[in-house]
This record gives structure tokens, sequence and C-alpha cells, in this order.
């Protein structure tokens, strides 16, 4: 992966400069190529306020595939009674920005429909590339130009067409954007691939640790070992001196906490370490975003104080089911409602070794069988403490929990290696998009 990736950057770097430049006389824009031109996005784009289309089909915007009809479970069922008159009429090659943010740039129309009156459409005045400015509307420049313009004393103002048309917009003749155009869509698509690929070998991988951990934990690392039918239709066989436990009978705590009176308005700098969801990973914690909560927080939270060794569990939304062991190299850490403290009682469960079971297939496939969230997927102690559990003898979980820390350090070293690769080929791929659409790079022979 990383050749490929070195081979990309080398291709850059090769890519020749135009022979000449001048002063585009705008900061963020630099020198640019001669024959270019600039021109107030004004000139370029109107805005359009089409409203009253209720029979056309509802739109959808995302960052990933722009502006397209909402896939069929989404298609919203209009009754008599719906006001959609306000929802405005979209064309396709019309851009279209949000006017409550501005995180990811204009958003290109590949297709007609009505869209929020949240957003701002935008239809061009004059003959120019979509294809060129669909690239250029998303550079890092743009994006950058575009939120400085509510920053400072208009921090926290909705981004709206007056500020959009007076952002200065490249003009390369019309050959050029085309060019443009078909380079960056050629050259994205080869880097969308590669990051596919890798996203797929880091699922692959994923799947590789849960099949580990539950061979493991179910059967043992004795091949030759005497098997017996756990009683358990979805566990099969385990070794013969192995039982079935529920997490209730195996634990001395099982519990949550609750967001703190006042919410997220009570978080401090520093303080006792407030667990969420977002910090609970198969591969252990991770607290580079952890909240804090002070002593009076925490002490009105006293029943849910988490203990080094603790498995913690989420048991909402979207990371259901994820668990690891509470390393906290002596500092104090609480959780809210939405991690749950599973306290094993350590003469009958390691606590790697009673995580490593919680992430194997067997009891995930038992919490997603028992979820019983309503708006959102949820679990509750009950059905925590129901789950079923494979138990070896103590000294046995000790020595799977040690075979299973040294492989999965070895996968999630690989995994970070395939993130980091990721992470490489999108900088690669927003820096070629900003040096061509701003003729840092001449690919007119390219393309």
């Amino acid at each position: 992966m990383s050749e490929k990736l070195n081979s990309s950057e080398a291709k850059r770097r090769r890519f020749r400069p135009y022979p000449k430049y001048k002063d585009s006389g705008v900061e963020w824009l630099g020198k640019i190529p001669v024959n270019w031109e600039i021109e107030n996005a004004k000139r370029l784009f109107r805005e359009v306020v089409d409203r009253n289309h209720p029979d056309e089909p509802l739109l959808s915007v995302t960052q990933a595939n722009g502006v397209l009809p909402r896939e069929e479970s989404e298609i919203r069922v209009w009754n008599p009674s719906d006001d959609v008159t306000g929802y405005k009429l979209v064309l396709p090659e019309d851009f279209v920005i949000s006017l409550r943010s501005f995180q990811g740039g204009l958003e290109y129309s590949g297709c007609r429909g009505i869209i929020s009156p949240a957003y701002t459409v935008l239809r061009r005045r004059v003959h120019l590339d979509s294809g060129y400015f669909r690239f250029f509307l998303k550079s890092h420049q743009v994006i950058s130009a575009l939120n400085a313009l509510t920053t400072g004393i208009r921090q926290g103002k909705n981004i709206s067409y007056e500020d959009f048309s007076k952002l200065p917009s490249l003009m390369p003749i019309p050959n050029e954007q085309r060019a443009i155009a078909f380079f960056l869509d050629r050259e994205t698509a080869k880097i969308d691939t590669l990051i596919e690929k890798n996203e797929r070998l880091i699922e692959l991988l994923k799947e590789k640790r849960t099949v580990l951990i539950t061979q493991a934990v179910t059967k043992g690392l004795d091949p030759t070992v005497s098997m017996k039918d756990s009683g358990v239709e979805w566990i099969g066989e385990i070794p013969e001196h192995w039982e079935v436990k529920r997490v209730k009978h195996a634990t001395n705590k099982i519990g949550s906490g609750k967001t703190p009176n006042g919410g997220a308005e009570v978080y401090v700098q520093e303080g006792v370490m407030l667990i969420r969801s977002q910090n609970v990973h198969f591969a252990g914690l991770r607290l580079d975003d952890v909240a804090f909560i002070d002593s009076n927080t925490d002490a009105e939270m006293a029943g849910s104080r988490v203990r080094e060794e603790d498995v913690l569990l989420n048991i909402t939304g979207a990371s259901l089911g994820r668990c690891c062991v509470a390393c906290l190299e002596g500092k104090a850490a609480n959780v809210n409602q939405h991690v749950c403290i599973i306290r094993p009682n350590q003469s009958q469960f390691e606590p790697t070794f009673l995580a490593a079971t919680i992430a194997s297939r067997v009891v995930q496939d038992q919490i997603f069988n028992t979820e019983n969230g309503i708006s959102r997927d949820a679990l509750n102690f009950d059905q925590i403490g129901d789950l079923f559990l494979v138990r070896p003898p103590i000294h046995e979980q000790y020595s799977i929990a040690a075979f299973l820390d040294k492989e999965m350090a070895k996968i999630d070293a690989l995994v970070a290696k395939v993130r980091e690769a990721i992470d490489r080929l999108k900088e690669y791929r927003i820096a070629l998009i900003s040096a061509a659409v701003t003729g840092k790079i001449d690919i007119r022979t390219e393309s």
C-alpha cells in the first residue's frame, strides 16, 4: 500500500508548473497562470428561489455524493397537509450551499428535485464548465475563504448568497476547465478506488479479529482437547472441562452512570474523566477527547465510578456492543448512561478474558438479538445479566488472554497502518485537487 502511495506522491512532484504566472491579487490564491482570470462569484452564479413544486422528488445532500434523490427507504410520504411550498427547485448542474453551516464546500447537483429551505440554490449565469467548478468550489482554499467570511464579528452567521457572491473565482479558459475536470475525475477515481480497497481490508482485518477471538474464548488453545455440547445452541461445543455461565452469576456489578446535571456545560478542563461511548473501543479506551467533571459532580455520581479492570460496554446507539477493559493508570473515572460497568468476580473471570468474550461473535450475536431500543438501539441491565458466557478455569483464561493480547496487537497494528495509508491518500486527494484548480500544476498534457 505504501509503495502505491509513494508512487502517487512522486508523480505529483513530477507535475510541471505553468510556464508563466502573475499575481492574482488575492492572498489565498497567490500566483496564477498568466492566461487565467478572476471573477467574483456573483458574475458567475445567481441565486435561484423557485418554490411551490410539491410533486418533485425530495433531494438530500451529502459531501460524498453531492445532491441526489433520497434513497428509497428515506423518501418521505407526503400527506395532503404537508406544506412543501418553501422547498426550492434544483435543476441538474445547479450547486447548493447550506445556510446553516459551511463545512464541506458547495455541493453539485446531478438531478432535478426539491430541497429544504435551509439551502441556497446557485445557477450559472455564464457558460462555464460545471466539472471544473465542482472541484474548484470543493477545494480547501475555497472552503477556508468562505469560512473566513463567517468568523470574527460575523461568527455564527449563516452563510448566504451575499457571502458567496464575494468569493474571487478562478476562470481558466474553457478548454483548460474541461481538461482539469477530466484529469481530476480520472485521478480522484483512482485514489477513491485505493481508499475503498483499504477500507475493505480494514473490515477483513476486523472480521479476522472477531473470528480469532471467538475461536479462542469458546474452543480454547488446545486443538486436541475433548469437547462436549455446551447446551446452548448458538455456542455449540466447548471443551469438556469448561462451563457456561450467565453474566449476572459471574459479576459483582452491572450498572451505568448518567448525564451530569447541566450536561456538557458542567464539563471542566481537568478533573475526573467522564467516559462516554465514543471513548470505548474494542482495541481499548481512546481518551484523546475524553470529557472531565469536577469532584462535586463525581460525588453526585458515586455509584458509577469506574475501577481499574472493570469491563466497559456501550449499551446504546451505533456503538452498541463495543467493549474493553478499563485501564486507567491511576486516574479517576466515571461513566455516563451510555456506558455500562461490568465488574467481574475475578475468582471466576479474568477481566481481559471477559472483555474478549463479550467482543466475540457468540456474545455480540446475543446483544443484537436482545436489543430493545425504541428510537435507537439499546440494551438494559437485565438483558446484560442474562447474556451467556463460556467460562474456562481461571488459569486457562490468563493463557487465552495473553495469547489474544499478542495476536490482537498484531492485527491492531495492521489496522493502524492501513488507516494511516487511507489518511495519506485523502490528504493527497485534497492536495491534488487544490493544485490543479488553482493552476499550481500544469495538467494540460496529462489530460
